[in-house]
């Protein structure tokens, strides 16, 4: 399964590093295709350079150990979330065939998709019918 990883996870993993959301991260990268999107990224550079710069190097480790497909953000589509910057997001999972978004953030979670299904840490683990 290809799963996108939003912002929120990723700095949820950064900043909590023994967290469920942080061993979620691993677990799917260790049992799924874990695709990062080049804005979440961007985004969470940019949050940690603000909130706590000095761990911004321990995040360029940690995603040059992490394995994943980088896809690009996508303009010009339909609307379909609430918030504009989460659009190009969006248009990126839907035209590179993820599967699940993982995300924390409740405009993707009150969409109703099949492909992307967006799902909270939570709602994915069960999914898996697992417990960490």
């Amino acid at each position: 399964m290809r799963i996108l990883i939003d912002t929120n996870i990723l700095l949820s993993a950064m900043w909590f590093k023994n967290s469920r959301v942080a061993k979620t991260l691993l677990y799917v990268a260790d049992n799924h295709e874990l695709v990062l999107c080049d804005r979440n990224v961007t985004e969470m550079r940019d949050v940690i350079k603000r909130k706590t710069p000095n761990i911004l190097a321990d995040a360029e480790v940690f995603l040059s150990e992490l394995s994943y497909e980088l896809i690009l953000s996508v303009e010009n589509a339909e609307k379909l979330i609430r918030d504009p910057k989460d659009q190009p997001i969006l248009n990126a999972a839907i035209v590179n065939g993820v599967d699940v978004i993982l995300t924390g953030d409740k405009d993707f979670l009150c969409l109703d998709l099949e492909s992307p299904k967006p799902m909270a840490v939570a709602q994915f683990l069960e999914s898996e019918g697992i417990e960490l």
